[in-house]
């Protein structure tokens, strides 16, 4: 061990003591070591340091920060290089903010539009949201500070995230929800992971031997350390005895003595406990401190804001090549979200801009015939015929409108899911009014995930901008005007109705657990693979000019072809590589990513190409061996501008890593539905066939009581009538919240928190025999655990009163 010598100096508590932050923020430090504290702070999109008081949820005011486009904006973009430019200008603020581990960035899989957070990740493809999270933490980590990914894994929904059980198959748990993160740790060299709050096959993330050793450590060399999302772990023990290293926040005292008391019983070797504080130390005792009193440049990263909102616009539609906007034509701008714009989610990643680019603040900047502007809708829904009226009135007397539409603040949320993917009814009556009195209709979208779109046949043209930071409204001026190019293309599948979703039938799970039932199949792995229509696909985007795609050559090392701009229009093009086999004995889908490239041509240029295959062009992930393995076979190699619109193919004859003369991995009998994408219905006997053990009863305990992973949400099984009614009080607080419009994310952690949480997020204030006592409170039992926890208080604070010195 490298600092086996500090390490031997150091007691029994004080050790214990590094397991756990030291307040909300921070880590703890020993000075008469040389151990310095950490400061963690979210960032996704950009820093979130509290001044004041600090709480996790962003419900104080931070520091001043830019905002750049969330992840799900910046993966449109596919340019790996922009993404690393963005880390870097993470990494220098965070610097100036005396920030040593900035957690992001988030990359879990868009497995159904439907969660909460979808805005926060890159992509429904683990290839994409991999090379992007890489580019990310390779730049973040230039500056010194250390790059946090999270969170690991399978996280797929918001409701009652901290006690849900993702029940998946080990094939589609590397394939889809670890990869993204494996790409993160090789290629990014991730210092640190956050694991996830729920469970994988009935284990907590956080103490998931399975996922933090054998894959992270064993499998792909991490070096860095593990901590816990805020209030995540469950069994520190077990977590710190299997590869976790920093439970956040603080627990105090009683989770130091918790496992002092394991070390001195035998439950946790000290020799274990000696290895994660020197791997912990490994990372701490290299994090830069310096202070820099000067300011970050607030306009360049103002600009590097701007030019990455403008590289991840989406032109979805543009008939009779409406954009960008002839200057002699009288235009109106129609819609709330023109007035105040709709720029990063809700949650922990919010951030407090340096500037905020509004379009009528700027739009008399742009060579616009512009007549006037309506706020055409209530924000928060609900019909508002006034509104409507005025906005018709002014659509009556202008050639064409621009209709700014999408879904509001608490359309997406941390803490809470969507419940369908429609956009505001409100919205849609707005356009109807319109379209009535004006054919000539552009909508500009606002969202951070997907949206059905039955009103698309009403509209010339679509240009989404999904949330593009604080320089979003001129970044989009820009494209709608010609002074820049669009060049995103969707980082998702955009299905005709939610009905058509992969996952539908098995989201968001039941009350314990979720089962991945639809298994490699998600996005557009199941659309393409299974024949399902798709509003628009995964991969596409449209572009002011015309891109050929010609001489292809393709072999088992890369993929070289020439791309040229056919139009009279400079502009970027998307080349993206897919790869797929027809096979006997392994079910796939019929198509992956597995490279892309984003070139920039001037009109008429043409440029030679070249794609280069890494490991993970050819494998699948065989649950017999235990290994990744390459199947023997002819693959086809597809070139294209979007997954559907392929322009070249080749076919190379690749030698696999095993002898097929023995038994295969699956059953083509017993799981048929999964070689023919039919996954809609999957059967209790077929979805075991592939899980390789019997499902888990995900349904609430029929005991009739609640345990201390069950979250407060679920009180309504309590057997104590004031446990109903504080579930009755908060779920009023948490529908008035959402009635206004504004998440309430107190109030939602609060409600998908489990009872172990009263003793994980209070710093231990509350001790965790205390959370015990009020469970039993709530279990029916008031006299008897009202006692536990007077009992529980008073050890509590004589335990912070001994124990507590060592801190």
């Amino acid at each position: 061990m490298k600092y086996l010598e500090i390490i031997d100096r150091m007691t029994l508590e004080e050790k214990a003591f590094m397991m756990s932050g030291k307040d909300t923020w921070q880590t703890v430090g020993y000075k008469k070591y040389g151990i310095p504290s950490m400061f963690l702070s979210d960032g996704p999109h950009g820093l979130r340091k509290q001044a004041g008081a600090s709480d996790h949820l962003g419900l104080n005011e931070s520091l001043k920060a830019t905002c750049f486009p969330t992840a799900a904006t910046i993966a449109n973009s596919w340019n790996i290089e922009l993404g690393e430019v963005l880390g870097k200008c993470l990494g220098e603020e965070a610097v100036m903010q005396d920030v040593q581990v900035l957690l992001g960035p988030g990359l879990n899989i868009k497995r159904s539009p439907l969660c909460g957070r979808n805005f926060e990740y890159f992509s429904e493809d683990p290839y994409l949201a991999g090379k992007m999270a890489a580019a990310y933490v390779r730049g973040i980590q230039s500056q010194g500070v250390v790059s946090c990914p999270k969170h690991f894994a399978a996280n797929s929904q918001e409701l009652r995230k901290m006690s849900n059980d993702s029940v998946v198959d080990e094939r589609t748990f590397r394939e889809i929800y670890t990869t993204g993160f494996e790409i993160a740790v090789k290629e990014g060299k991730a210092k640190a992971i956050m694991s996830a709050y729920n469970r994988i096959n009935g284990v907590y993330a956080n103490e998931n031997e399975h996922l933090l050793r054998e894959i992270l450590v064993d499998e792909w060399g991490f070096q860095g350390f593990v901590v816990s999302d805020w209030g995540g772990s469950n069994d520190h023990i077990l977590g710190v005895k299997n590869g976790s290293h920093l439970e956040m926040p603080s627990t105090g005292a009683d989770g130091s003595k918790a496992i002092v008391d394991s070390v001195k019983s035998g439950v946790l070797p000290e020799k274990i406990l000696d290895e994660r504080l020197d791997e912990l130390l490994k990372i701490v005792m290299t994090t830069d401190k310096k202070v820099y009193t000067e300011k970050f440049d607030i306009e360049k990263h103002h600009k590097i804001a701007r030019r990455a909102a403008t590289e991840s616009i989406v032109l979805l539609k543009n008939d009779d090549d409406i954009l960008p906007l002839k200057k002699d034509l009288s235009t109106c701008i129609i819609g709330d979200f023109a007035k105040l714009p709709r720029f990063q989610g809700a949650g922990s990643s919010v951030v407090n801009p340096t500037k905020l680019d509004i379009t009528l603040d700027v739009i008399s900047d742009y060579e616009i015939n512009y007549i006037g502007f309506e706020k055409g809708y209530e924000r928060t829904g609900g019909s508002n015929q006034t509104l409507v009226q005025d906005a018709v009135d002014l659509a009556k007397r202008t050639q064409q409108v621009i209709l700014y539409l999408g879904l509001d603040e608490i359309s997406e949320s941390e803490g809470l899911d969507r419940i369908h993917m429609k956009m505001p009814q409100n919205q849609i009556d707005l356009l109807d009014a319109v379209f009535e009195v004006n054919k000539n209709i552009i909508v500009v979208i606002s969202a951070g995930s997907v949206v059905e779109m039955p009103w698309l046949d009403k509209v010339k043209a679509v240009i989404h901008g999904y949330l593009g930071g604080q320089a979003g409204a001129t970044a989009m001026l820009d494209v709608l005007t010609g002074i820049a190019f669009p060049s995103g293309k969707l980082n998702e599948t955009y299905p005709v109705r939610y009905e058509d979703t992969p996952a539908y039938h098995y989201y968001p799970g039941k009350e314990k657990s979720s089962e991945y039932r639809e298994g490699l199949y998600v996005g557009y792995r199941y659309y393409e693979t299974a024949g399902i229509p798709v509003l628009f696909p995964f991969g596409y985007g449209m572009s002011y000019t015309t891109f050929v795609y010609t001489d292809l050559q393709a072999n088992e090392k890369e993929v070289t072809f020439t791309l040229r701009n056919s139009g009279t229009a400079d502009g970027a093009e998307i080349a993206q590589v897919y790869v797929g086999t027809r096979s006997e004995q392994i079910y796939r889908p019929v198509k992956e990513l597995k490279g892309f490239i984003k070139v920039f041509l001037k009109a008429g240029e043409s440029q030679a190409v070249s794609v280069q295959f890494d490991d993970k062009a050819f494998r699948y992930y065989d649950v017999k061996t235990g290994k990744w393995e390459v199947e023997s076979g002819i693959y086809h190699i597809m070139v294209g501008a979007s997954v559907q619109d392929i322009r070249l193919k080749a076919e190379v004859s690749i030698k696999g890593t095993k002898d097929y003369d023995r038994q295969e991995p699956y059953s083509n009998y017993k799981t048929g539905n999964y070689y023919s994408a039919n996954i809609r219905d999957i059967s209790k006997s077929e979805y075991e066939e592939i899980l390789g053990h019997s499902i888990p009863d995900g349904n609430w305990n029929k005991d009739g009581l609640l345990d201390i992973n069950d979250a407060l949400c679920q009180m309504y099984y309590a057997k104590n009538p004031v446990a109903r009614l504080a579930y009755r009080i908060i779920t009023n607080m948490k529908n008035k919240s959402e009635a206004k419009g504004k998440p309430n994310l107190n109030i939602l952690f609060i409600y998908n928190m489990p009872f172990r949480g009263i003793a994980k997020m209070t710093g231990g204030a509350l001790s965790m025999d205390m959370a015990k006592a009020i469970l039993f409170m709530v279990n029916g039992h008031f006299f008897r655990g009202l006692k536990r926890l007077i009992k529980g208080f008073t050890v509590n604070r004589k335990v912070i009163k001994e124990h507590g010195k060592s801190k």
